[in-house]
């Protein structure tokens, strides 16, 4: 029943986790051969019979030749026809663009991606694929246009409410049509033995979810700390980072409290005098800028830190359908790990579209444009979007995926002891010449 309800309210941790939430080859041209310099004239020419000595038979010359005579004869031999041509330069070796690729031949038209939640600034990467050529079914939270220009569509369906607040695997269940979604690997272990997927790449290097307090209350430097005192930890029920750390005693189960709606009317109430769930990049601007309430900064831990290292908003696929979709996957996943840095060096005009589109959408849900630009600078600040521990983005690490998947199968009760992180992602899609 624990891991039930666990998968039933996963629509609220995704609430949380958005809306909270060949070198150059060419060679240097060829100097023109030198002219063979002219000799100096000779006094005089040497008499005919010491031409003997070289030349056998030779008829003694009645008189030898002018010096000047015999240099332009050098000059014949030494000197080239023509001044030699240079080298043709070869062209250099252009690097391969993944961008510039065509799907038409490989991918699904169009290629689906499921969300967990409304349009957010996390998701901008994947906004941005399509920029403002796309068009938007409002009634369902569908924005579909171009995928650049790879000869599909790509099609971003929003999640949450559009999805009756399910978790996104039970969706990818019911509806074969989606190609990728947003699966936390915790929920993708809870989900195993109903819609097994396997994650292909991670946007997101770290967890931007948070424990927030006020700084004017609490003073905490560790998760122990907070452990340590008196403090109410409130959270979305279900949430699986709360059961671990109550394994764990890192909290104690008598100060956790799954009674969190979203809404922040208890931390203001309690002059922050809680400590309360949330994202990196969206509770601390807010909160400061836009809850006029509050007004003022919090302090926070990130997740990641306290050892529970899964992996934020992964793509998925299906594992069914793993090998059907390589010849695509081959080409679209380094086409999404070259999104992620291009939308961090620029994530304005991607920041724009997500913005249209959610005041189009005229639903609850509403983004700021500070808010936008916190986002993207707050993790790429934190390492939330960042390269893992080599020189790639997207890649999932081995020694961390293997530590995770021991501690999920740990602390969600009923799920199958034999799953290996193997079994969960893979790294043989990402392109590893691509990173910040």
């Amino acid at each position: 029943m624990r891991r039930f309800a666990a998968l039933i309210v996963l629509m609220a941790l995704v609430s949380a986790a958005c809306g909270d939430d060949a070198e150059d080859g060419s060679a240097e041209p060829a100097e023109p051969a030198a002219l063979a310099e002219e000799a100096a004239p000779a006094e005089e020419a040497a008499p005919a019979e010491d031409a003997t000595e070289e030349v056998e038979e030779a008829a003694p010359a009645e008189e030898a030749a002018p010096a000047e005579d015999a240099t332009e004869a050098e000059a014949a031999v030494e000197e080239p026809a023509a001044d030699a041509e240079p080298a043709e330069e070869m062209p250099a070796e252009e690097p391969s663009d993944p961008m510039a690729v065509d799907l038409s031949g490989a991918c699904p038209n169009p290629l689906v991606l499921q969300t967990d939640w409304f349009p957010s600034p996390e998701h901008g990467y994947a906004y941005r694929l399509i920029g403002d050529a796309g068009e938007l079914d409002t009634e369902n939270g569908v924005y579909r246009g171009p995928l650049l220009e790879t000869g599909i569509d790509l099609e971003i369906r929003a999640g949450g409410p559009y999805l009756g607040f399910a978790p996104t695997t039970a969706t990818m269940q019911l509806d074969e049509g989606i190609h990728f979604g947003y699966v936390n690997t915790d929920e993708q272990i809870a989900a195993w033995d109903i819609v097994p997927t396997v994650a292909v790449a991670a946007p997101f290097d770290t967890n931007p979810q948070i424990l927030m307090w006020s700084p004017e209350a609490y003073s905490f430097s560790s998760f122990a700390d907070i452990g340590q005192s008196d403090a109410a930890v409130v959270y979305f029920a279900g949430g699986v980072f709360i059961d671990y750390m109550v394994d764990a005693g890192i909290l104690r189960a008598d100060q956790v409290d799954p009674s969190y709606d979203g809404s922040p009317a208890r931390f203001v109430a309690e002059g922050g005098a809680v400590v309360q769930q949330g994202f990196a990049t969206s509770e601390p601007w807010l909160y400061e800028n836009a809850l006029e309430e509050w007004g003022k900064p919090v302090d926070f831990l990130l997740i990641h830190d306290s050892g529970f290292e899964i992996y934020a908003q992964p793509l998925v696929v299906r594992a069914a359908v793993l090998e059907e979709l390589r010849p695509c996957l081959e080409l679209v996943v380094p086409i999404f790990q070259q999104a992620v840095i291009d939308h961090y060096a620029d994530p304005g005009p991607t920041d724009a579209v997500i913005l249209q589109i959610v005041e189009d959408l005229a639903s609850f849900w509403v983004l700021y444009p500070g808010q936008m630009e916190y986002s993207s600078a707050t993790a790429l600040a934190l390492g939330n979007v960042g390269n893992g521990p080599d020189d790639i983005v997207g890649n999932m690490d081995d020694a961390r995926m293997e530590r995770v998947t021991q501690l999920l199968k740990d602390v969600l009760q009923g799920v199958p002891q034999d799953i290996e992180a193997s079994d969960i992602y893979t790294n043989e899609f990402i392109d590893p010449s691509i990173g910040f």
